[in-house]
């Protein structure tokens, strides 16, 4: 873990590079190897079809980040990488932002150890590189 969602309205696939996007929250994850294995990091993105923002009037548009990670992490540490991803964020939608209605949101939440299963063979192969 951690496994990192991006949830976004399809208005946005012709003004945001979602898959720079996507590298730049992985250089914040890879980048906290004493919190987060890289063998563990997972990041996923679905542009979303069907949806109504705010009023639901044509033209707003959100990007909602999940942040799923392992329990037992301090808040401090929860907080710190949540900013640094949220900063990243910011920074990729800057000039869309004074341009278009657009919502952006983060939530950082914890798996539950008894309802949890894994199997996972990447932890070496990222040992290694």
């Amino acid at each position: 873990m951690p496994h990192l969602t991006l949830e976004y309205t399809d208005n946005l696939e012709t003004q945001i590079n979602i898959e720079q996007l996507m590298h730049e929250m992985h250089a914040v994850l890879l980048s906290e190897k004493d919190i987060f294995p890289s063998g563990g990091i997972r990041i996923k993105a679905y542009p979303l079809h069907r949806y109504l923002v705010a009023d639901g009037r044509t033209g707003g548009a959100f990007i909602h980040l999940t942040l799923k990670i392992g329990p037992g992490r301090h808040e401090a540490v929860k907080k710190r990488i949540g900013d640094r991803l949220f900063k990243v964020l910011e920074e990729a939608t800057k000039v869309l932002y004074e341009h278009i209605p657009l919502a952006l949101s983060l939530e950082v939440t914890e798996f539950a150890p008894p309802g949890t299963w894994k199997k996972n063979n990447m932890h070496s192969r990222a040992s290694q590189s």
